[in-house]
């Protein structure tokens, strides 16, 4: 019995073909794709779609093409940032990145935030903050400056053909600038046709209680939440 295995994965598999090239209709399904993919990397965020009350980051690179060029600048606070983020006795710091895919963030963000933070009722949150032309790594420096024992990053991860907007999750204990990816745990493929945000933050409920209660993240600290009922 034949199967279809284009049933099982969004993945270019079994494509049809004409003679020795694609069909038509494959490769326009491919340009088209690959435009999306080039538009979600270029895409601006609005912070102002994000419907929660938030602290604005300055951006350190000016303009799209230069944050593509310099990830340094993505890592590094604004001056004009740092008096916005008054110090304070926080567990965790919540920050949402554009990243590589400002739709993303749009999509996903605040879904997610929805299906999370009633999950956080009694843990001292910093302010929300929404960071642009930032890198997974800013997160760090959000973190310290606030003063919080744990750092959350949101952000637009890098567009695939078939995902032009993934969110990714980044969780770090102790944030400060030098931290290594080593030293993080992730989630990736939030989205629709990914992990959906009633998972995503059950997943990422249960990291951030046992990096509190264990005081690390990282490879020391392994994703083992039970699975949800219903």
């Amino acid at each position: 019995m034949a199967i279809d295995l284009k049933a099982f994965t969004p993945a270019r598999v079994g494509l049809a073909r004409s003679g020795n090239s694609l069909a038509t209709a494959e490769l326009l399904r491919f340009q088209l794709d690959h435009a999306r993919a080039r538009d979600a990397v270029y895409f601006e965020l609005d912070p102002a779609a994000i419907a929660l009350p938030h602290v604005s980051g300055e951006r350190p690179a000016h303009d799209r093409a230069t944050y593509l060029r310099r990830p340094d600048l993505g890592r590094t606070l604004a001056g004009e940032s740092r008096p916005l983020l008054a110090r304070g006795d926080y567990d965790a710091a919540i920050v949402i990145a554009d990243g590589l895919s400002a739709p993303a963030v749009h999509h996903h963000a605040v879904p997610l935030l929805d299906a999370l933070l009633p999950k956080l009722a009694g843990w001292r949150l910093a302010p929300l903050t929404v960071a642009l032309q930032a890198r997974v790594a800013l997160g760090d420096e959000i973190g310290e400056a606030l003063g919080a024992r744990m750092a959350v990053v949101l952000i637009g991860e890098r567009p695939g053909l078939t995902s032009p907007d993934s969110l990714g999750i980044y969780l770090t204990w102790d944030p400060r600038r030098g931290r290594n990816d080593a030293q993080r745990n992730c989630i990736s493929n939030v989205r629709t046709e990914g992990i959906g945000y009633e998972l995503a933050a059950h997943k990422l409920h249960s990291l951030m209680e046992a990096s509190r209660t264990r005081q690390l993240s990282g490879v020391a600290l392994k994703e083992d939440a039970k699975l949800l009922s219903g």
